[in-house]
């Protein structure tokens, strides 16, 4: 594989840099010199040439679309009182005894518990939650469990944290990077 190939897929393994770099605000030398690292370009035993990772991505750059990110149409509330709950195996969400907000694998999320739901509903999907993941970590909330399905995307954290992470998700639906 070629130099600018594996550096491509340098990137497009670390999407920060791929933002970044179609943001255009990648400073090029500098984050060949962390990919010859990080990723070990190169020839392997540490004397990369990070003029051509450099080059590489200035070329890739070319081949991206502009950074863009568009509003998501959704209504967000908080649902306090809510729980993860392990299901039992082989059994139903119907046998948490009350109907789960979310449910993946044998974990579900019930309207039981300490803890804080927020629900998004309209036009959401994966990168909606990736965006508001990505906002929530940035912000240290920590989140306890998050999915999406249909038009409803639900992320738990700590009841102290509800209101933030309302105020979180409702810039990170306002511009949620267009996945091009």
């Amino acid at each position: 594989m070629s130099l600018a190939a594996e550096t491509r897929e340098a990137a497009r393994a670390r999407p920060f840099v791929l933002d970044a770099l179609r943001a255009g605000v990648l400073n090029h030398s500098a984050a060949a010199a962390w990919l010859a690292d990080e990723a070990g370009l190169g020839d392997g035993e540490g004397d990369a040439d990070t003029d051509a990772i450099a080059t590489a991505l200035r070329r890739f750059r070319e081949e991206l679309p502009d950074y863009a990110t568009a509003d998501r149409a959704a209504s967000v509330s908080m649902r306090s009182g809510v729980g993860v709950v392990e299901v039992p195996e082989g059994g139903s969400a119907a046998d948490t005894a009350t109907d789960p907000l979310l449910r993946v694998g044998g974990a579900a999320v019930v309207p039981e518990g300490r803890d804080t739901a927020i629900l998004a509903t309209g036009a959401v999907g994966a990168a909606a939650l990736a965006a508001v993941l990505r906002r929530l970590a940035a912000a240290d909330v920590a989140v306890a469990a998050a999915g999406v399905a249909g038009e409803t995307l639900v992320v738990v954290v700590e009841r102290r944290d509800g209101a933030t992470a309302v105020r979180v998700a409702e810039a990170a639906l306002a511009a949620v990077p267009d996945e091009e």
